[in-house]
């Protein structure tokens, strides 16, 4: 008789994290195309893995396909409605020069410690508003950023 392989639900989330994880990678590497057919997989067993909806919104929005970057975002909110990340790419997908929304996603990047990733985005918020200069040099969130040479002189 053939025994027959038989996975366990933490198999398969191990294996939905590793395939997730290949469509980060490529995403990082700025292979958008790449990205989504990865995050496609993900979604195509489990239709509700955030993650993978606000990654694949992000990777839509690099390929210029603002429309369904927004659809893929307000997949994800109907799931997680308070998904900051994915409010403030659904907000730039809409405007990109969004102020706020700049500023705002500037301080995530700073507290996930995405230093250069922070430092660009406030930049941005900066020139646009310089308003903004004063906030970001009191503003907690951007503590991981008070020793960056450049995040001073933005600030200064």
């Amino acid at each position: 008789m053939k025994e027959v392989a038989h996975f366990s639900s933490d198999d398969q989330e191990i294996n939905l994290e590793y395939i997730y994880n290949i469509g980060v990678g490529h995403a990082k590497r700025g292979k958008p195309r790449d990205a989504i057919f990865y995050f496609d997989k993900v979604l195509k067993v489990e239709p509700i893995h955030v993650r993978a909806l606000v990654r694949k919104g992000n990777a839509l929005g690099k390929l210029g396909k603002y429309e369904d970057a927004i659809s893929t975002y307000d997949a994800a909110l109907k799931i997680q409605p308070t998904h900051v990340i994915c409010i403030l790419n659904k907000v730039l997908s809409q405007d990109p020069n969004n102020t706020l929304a700049l500023y705002h996603k500037a301080s995530s990047k700073s507290l996930q410690n995405k230093i250069e990733e922070a430092i660009i985005l406030l930049e941005h918020a900066i020139i646009s508003d310089p308003q903004f200069a004063e906030k970001a040099a009191h503003d907690k969130d951007f503590e991981p950023l008070q020793n960056n040479e450049k995040f001073k002189s933005l600030v200064a």
